[in-house]
């Protein structure tokens, strides 16, 4: 518990720094990424390091252009109880699979926002949340750094799905068996778990560089999500009086 509270403080810490850098001059900006990068860089060192050796091992799932790569972590399977995990938002601030009770969740998993089928993904899904009832929530989830994450979300107006960020402890990927070995990113995948924390839906993306089955899934989502009933309370004797002239 208290090594969590530190990792907490440093968090807010940082994101404190990097609005205040933003407010700075370009050659300001500069100097304040010299002194300020290796910092976060060093945190992420010792956030949570991955011990590839002790994690379980995956092949013949996932390929690379034409090579199969290795997966690292727990895969999951349909029916199993979602693991719980704990991510970060674009302000450093923790988020866990338990703050989403009672909703159906869609999560999409792209290797990094700053390719063109990741970008593609996010922004087809923050398209479609637009049209889904309220008891439906998706979340992207990427390696990348908040920051990165924050900028992305900004210049291309993604504001209807949750953009959450693995790189601080990789609890999600570890969890989720979703770390490519020697390259640090999550692999491509669509998971949907229902209201009650049961996993219904896996898609694993066979190459990385293609897209997810969207019609799939979404068909798929609002199948499992409960169907909201809207009760009406009117019945015929609280109809209002007709008036008589």
């Amino acid at each position: 518990m208290k090594k969590l509270k530190e990792k907490n403080g440093k968090l807010k810490l940082y994101n404190q720094l990097f609005q205040l850098m933003m407010k700075l001059s370009t050659l300001s900006k500069l100097l304040f990424l010299l002194f300020f990068t290796p910092s976060v860089l060093m945190f992420n060192i010792h956030a949570k390091p991955v011990s590839q050796s002790t994690l379980t091992q995956t092949q013949d799932l996932v390929k690379a252009n034409d090579k199969y790569v290795t997966l690292l972590g727990n895969q999951i399977k349909i029916g199993d109880k979602a693991p719980n995990f704990t991510v970060v938002d674009k302000n450093f601030t923790p988020i866990a699979l338990t703050d989403f009770k009672d909703q159906t969740l869609l999560i999409s998993v792209v290797p990094s926002l700053d390719t063109g089928v990741c970008s593609l993904q996010t922004k087809r899904f923050n398209k479609e949340a637009a049209k889904l009832p309220k008891n439906i929530t998706i979340l992207t989830i990427s390696n990348d750094l908040p920051f990165a994450q924050k900028r992305f979300c900004k210049v291309e107006n993604i504001d209807q799905v949750k953009v959450l960020s693995d790189s601080v402890w990789r609890n999600f990927g570890e969890n989720y068996g979703l770390i490519i070995k020697d390259m640090g990113l999550l692999t491509r995948a669509i998971f949907i778990i229902d209201n009650q924390g049961i996993v219904k839906y896996k898609e694993l993306v066979a190459n990385i560089s293609q897209h997810p089955d969207y019609e799939s899934a979404l068909t798929a989502v609002k199948d499992i999500a409960p169907e909201i009933v809207v009760e009406n309370k009117a019945t015929t004797n609280e109809m209002p009086n007709k008036t008589t002239k």
